[in-house]
Formats: structure tokens, C-alpha cells, sequence
């Protein structure tokens, strides 16, 4: 972070509603940051994109809360690493203020709820056809957050870009006072987009997931020839990632509109399908995004890269 200079004592760390409520002592801008703990460089980005936004006199709220309502019956909820106390170092290293670590009693009184927020049929496409469910839980837990904390900006992290779709949607169909932020994604020195579940990645694991950054700019790199060409190149990178030890499992590669996440042109499933979604063709430059997804030994691992489609795109 640069041009803007911040207190680096350790941010309060509350844990209830009514103590975040008392953190607002004086009339200011605040920032919410919503993550799940075991925060990287990528959670760090999004905390100094809020301070930076704010200046010194706003309040940076960052929750960290591991939700149980977006993880399926064999996802990995248990597995998910807690990490507070590194966590509060991220933090105060990044600008935040305020953490806020409620319990799940705290964010959902009374047990699960039984009101939720619907995804629609954004939230049924891709990560929602294969994580089902996923996003109600998502948009649910964001809606409280954004209630409980009141923020005037909320920044999230662009790797989720489908999530980051579904959010600003909720937003806008339900009339919340809040400006949602996009900050872009945040890679190792290897190319792999950060997440907390990078850690369960043996060193083979790692090589073989390489494949997925490697696959978009690939299709980056070949862009300027069309969105089938696009497609065709990171395509033919996942398709050999398929025959490596262990192998990359791809559940789908697509380019997709970013405002809703329909299907602009290619494949919805497996590597090696690329194809024409048969739509109306564009009369200039469209903002595009794609987006892969896919599971190499015990870890699913999502990753997309925005893409500007040249004249004559279809959409």
C-alpha cells in the first residue's frame, strides 16, 4: 500500500453485534473486508485497496468468520484452517482497525436460518451447478455481515468473480446502501491465484494446478484472434494437465459475461470441449471473463482472468 499512512497497532478484536457497535465512537466512513480466516496476501490486498479508499480516518472492518451454510455435505468445513492470531498480524499489517470474529451463535441466533437469500438462476451456473447451495449460503451470510458491520464500502476479492457477480446483484436488487469494490487477484511468484486451500497442495499437487493460471494467459495471449482461438489455448493447456501425476480434474472452462455469468461462448464442461454457444455477435469490444475451476488430488481450486473480446465476439 502506498500514499496513505495508517496506525499499525494491533486492530480490536471483537467478537459481538453490540461491541462492533461501540467501535464507532465517532461519525466516519468504515470499509468491510469479509473473509474466513487463515488470511494471505490476497486478504491483505483487499484490506489496504479499503484503507486506501478511506484514508486514515475511515474504519477498516475486517470479519473473519468460517461459514457454515456455503460448504456442502462433503466439503470441507472441518478441514477449513482457523488462524486468529496470524490472522490479527495480516490485519494490522494491512490497515484494518477492527476485527470482528463472531461465533456462529452470534451471526446465526437460534440455529440455522430458517429465511435465507436465494442465489437465482446466477447462483445455479458453474460453482453454483457444482457446489449447490453454495451461494445462498454465501449471499446470506453476506447480507448479515453487511447489516451487523453497516459499512459504506465492501471490497471483494475479483478471483471470485461469480461470487463478486452475485453480491453486487443482491446489492442491487435489495436496495443495500453499499458501494461493493472489485480488487483484483493476487498471485505467487508462480502464477497460482493465493487461497487458503493452496496449502493443502503437495508439491506435486502444485505443479499439476499451475495449469489453470497457465491455461488463461494462455488464452490471454490469444485473445486477439477470437474467443474460440481464447478458448482453444487455455483449452490445450488444462487437457494437458489432465494427463499428469496426480491429474488435473477440470469441472469447467467458460467465458462468461461478468455482470451474470451467462455463457458468451465455449465450454461448460470438461478440458477439450471448447465450442460456440451459437449467441448474437457484438458490434465492438466486449469485457469478458474466464473462468476455470477444477480438482487436483483433494483440493478444488477455482481461478479466473478478465478478458477485452475483440469486434465481432459473439455474446
Amino acid at each position: 500500500m502506498t500514499g496513505t499512512a495508517v496506525d499499525t497497532a494491533t486492530p480490536r478484536l471483537v467478537r459481538t453485534a453490540a461491541e462492533l457497535r461501540a467501535t464507532a465512537d465517532v461519525p466516519r466512513q468504515r470499509a468491510t473486508v469479509m473473509t474466513m480466516g487463515a488470511l494471505h496476501a490476497g486478504h491483505a490486498a483487499l484490506i489496504s485497496a479499503a484503507r486506501e479508499r478511506l484514508g486514515p480516518r475511515g474504519q477498516v472492518v475486517v470479519t473473519v468468520f468460517v461459514n457454515p451454510l456455503q460448504f456442502g455435505p462433503s466439503e470441507d468445513l472441518d478441514r477449513y484452517p482457523r488462524t486468529l492470531d496470524a490472522d490479527l498480524l495480516v490485519a494490522r499489517e494491512a490497515g484494518a482497525d477492527v476485527v470482528f470474529a463472531p461465533s456462529v451463535d452470534e451471526v446465526y441466533p437460534g440455529g440455522e436460518p430458517q429465511v435465507r437469500v436465494a442465489a437465482g438462476p446466477m447462483g445455479e451456473r458453474f460453482e453454483g451447478a457444482y457446489r449447490p447451495g453454495h451461494f445462498d449460503g454465501v449471499l446470506t451470510v453476506v447480507a448479515k455481515l453487511l447489516h451487523l458491520t453497516a459499512p459504506d464500502l465492501a471490497c471483494f476479492g475479483q478471483k471470485d468473480a461469480q461470487q463478486l457477480a452475485l453480491i453486487r446483484r443482491m446489492v442491487r436488487d435489495l436496495n443495500f446502501p453499499v458501494e461493493i469494490a472489485g480488487v483484483p487477484t493476487v498471485r505467487e511468484p508462480d502464477g497460482l491465484a493465493l487461497s487458503s486451500r493452496n496449502r493443502f497442495l503437495s508439491p506435486a499437487d502444485r505443479e499439476s494446478a499451475l495449469a489453470l493460471s497457465r491455461g488463461l494467459f494462455a488464452a490471454q495471449g490469444a485473445v486477439a484472434d477470437g474467443a474460440d482461438a481464447a478458448l482453444a489455448a487455455a483449452d490445450d493447456v488444462l487437457a494437458a494437465a489432465t494427463r499428469l501425476d496426480p491429474p488435473l480434474i477440470v469441472d469447467y472452462l467458460a467465458l462468461v459475461d461478468p455482470a451474470d455469468f451467462t455463457e458468451l461462448t465455449g465450454s461448460a464442461g470438461s478440458a477439450g470441449s471448447a465450442g460456440s454457444a451459437g449467441s448474437a455477435v457484438s458490434p465492438g469490444p466486449i469485457e469478458a471473463v474466464l473462468a476455470v475451476a477444477a480438482r487436483v488430488g483433494g483440493t478444488r481450486l477455482i481461478d479466473n482472468l478478465p478478458l477485452h473480446l475483440p469486434s465481432g465476439a459473439p455474446r
